[in-house]
């Protein structure tokens, strides 16, 4: 074996060095020195990401064909990077609260567990390598919905999380073990798509990839896959929904795009385009109308981003134009969602409240989150000029341009629901600056973290809504990585 070979997978191994620090320092050090944990990940932290973001990617596969770090591999894990720095920030004075501060490594080294398994998720080629990073990312998860372990509510989450976490799992793997027969004793992505391509279509090669698409479904919350996410995202700590409902969503659609579009898209007249219409069509629509219901926050968001991955979606459906619009349409979820958690987290952590109902006159307590869930919420709506509007615009645009008659249909389907979707995000809106009274929530500072967190995700709705550098950026990644886009 040619150990030369790890030298390619530079991401992962700043992840996994900047593990074994954060571990190292937890396990050795002493009760003075561990008061640094918390700014000293934040901060390798970020220099992992800048790192990340500027090195070059070594653009072949490795270990057979079983790895590849493309420049599109390389900007998803930079776009997932940004996301966790910003969850970082916005934990901060979670993570050093008395019941947290004894378990504070064990939070961010199960977040960098995760994130490691997200990252051969994304440049798996081959199905053995993606299902180890595909429960690398799961099982942690679990632990951490468990994070507070005096709550019931969060070992109720974790329970339903890690049973539909292992029926998704054996649904998949069923799925993928009809592939592996019907396609010749090969789990290689390309091997997989050289074969279907010229076979026969059977009733099993249909089983198969629908179990597929119920297996990745379930990380992404579509709907019929959903059911799991409003009570998890409600019993999980605040922090743990936050870097739920976005990094492993991003990771998941991106993955999913690959298998989906470079594994399986020979077959996308004949099997599964009919199957993605049917899933996004119900996932934007049951999405937006059960948000309209809720009234605590964390569940309101929970189907918020149930809709989200429907749009989210519809980049597959574009093929590789779609990737970049996709990658795009992430990063702006990650700024807009996280922004809007990162104002939930705050008002949790000073008063315990966690409804819509806590938020009435917010304006006159609080008139910085005020305007910072105002921004988060008009982005996730899409609302001109900020940045959910041109993500909207182009994930649309990507879809139509191939011209498809149905394809219009389902962006008209889209455009309907965005509509619907405007009521219940201006319910918050309404909330904080019209309903009449007083405020529920009295006036406090925020902490330093979580004001830089919300300084980052307000920057990246309102300026990359307006300069495209992002957009660019995963165009450009996804042209180098797959040739001349149409």
């Amino acid at each position: 074996m040619d150990y030369s070979q790890f030298g390619a997978m530079l991401p992962e191994l700043i992840i996994l060095g900047l593990f074994l620090i954060v571990f190292l320092c937890d396990t050795f050090s002493g009760e003075g020195q561990k008061k640094f944990l918390t700014p000293l990940t934040t901060v390798l932290f970020g220099l992992a990401t800048v790192a990340i973001w500027l090195i070059p990617s070594c653009g072949e596969a490795i270990f057979g064909g079983m790895y590849v770090d493309d420049n599109a591999c390389k900007a998803m894990k930079a776009i997932l990077n940004i996301g966790v720095f910003i969850v970082f920030l916005q934990s901060a004075q979670w993570v050093e609260s008395d019941d947290m501060v004894i378990r504070k490594g064990e939070f961010y080294e199960l977040i960098l567990v995760t994130l490691f398994g997200m990252y051969l998720m994304i440049s798996a080629r081959h199905f053995l390598l993606f299902i180890i990073g595909l429960e690398s990312a799961s099982l942690p998860l679990a632990a951490m919905v468990a994070f507070n372990k005096k709550k019931y509510e969060s070992h109720e989450a974790a329970i339903k999380y890690i049973m539909t976490a292992v029926f998704s799992s054996a649904i998949l793997m069923v799925g993928l073990s009809y592939v592996y027969a019907l396609s010749g004793g090969s789990l290689y992505f390309n091997d997989i798509a050289a074969s279907l391509a010229g076979g026969s279509r059977s009733g099993f090669l249909i089983v198969a990839i629908s179990f597929v698409l119920a297996g990745i479904g379930f990380k992404l919350s579509l709907v019929p896959f959903h059911l799991w996410t409003a009570d998890v995202y409600q019993g999980a700590p605040t922090a743990i929904t936050s870097y739920l409902s976005v990094i492993s969503k991003g990771a998941a659609a991106f993955a999913f795009f690959i298998i989906f579009v470079q594994v399986f898209g020979a077959l996308y007249s004949d099997l599964w385009e009919w199957m993605m219409y049917a899933v996004i069509i119900l996932t934007i629509t049951v999405g937006n109308l059960f948000a309209m219901r809720q009234r605590n926050m964390k569940r309101f968001m929970a189907f918020s981003s149930i809709s989200q991955a429907g749009y989210i979606m519809l980049g597959v459906m574009a093929g590789n134009f779609g990737l970049a619009s996709m990658m795009y349409y992430i990063f702006v979820y990650i700024v807009s969602n996280l922004g809007a958690f990162a104002v939930i987290s705050s008002i949790e952590n000073k008063t315990g409240m966690v409804s819509m109902d806590d938020y009435a006159g917010l304006h006159k307590s609080n008139p910085w989150l005020s305007f910072a869930m105002t921004l988060a919420m008009f982005s996730l709506a899409g609302i001109p000029p900020f940045a959910g509007f041109f993500s909207k615009i182009l994930i649309f645009t990507s879809v139509t341009s191939t011209g498809s008659m149905a394809l219009y249909m389902l962006v008209l389907i889209a455009l309907i629901n965005t509509i619907i979707s405007l009521y219940y995000y201006l319910l918050v809106v309404k909330a904080m600056w019209i309903t009449p009274g007083d405020a529920k929530v009295e006036s406090f500072k925020s902490t330093c973290g979580e004001r830089i967190a919300l300084w980052i995700c307000v920057a990246g709705i309102v300026f990359f809504g307006l300069v495209p550098y992002i957009y660019d950026y995963c165009y450009e990644a996804v042209k180098a990585a797959y040739g001349i886009l149409i």
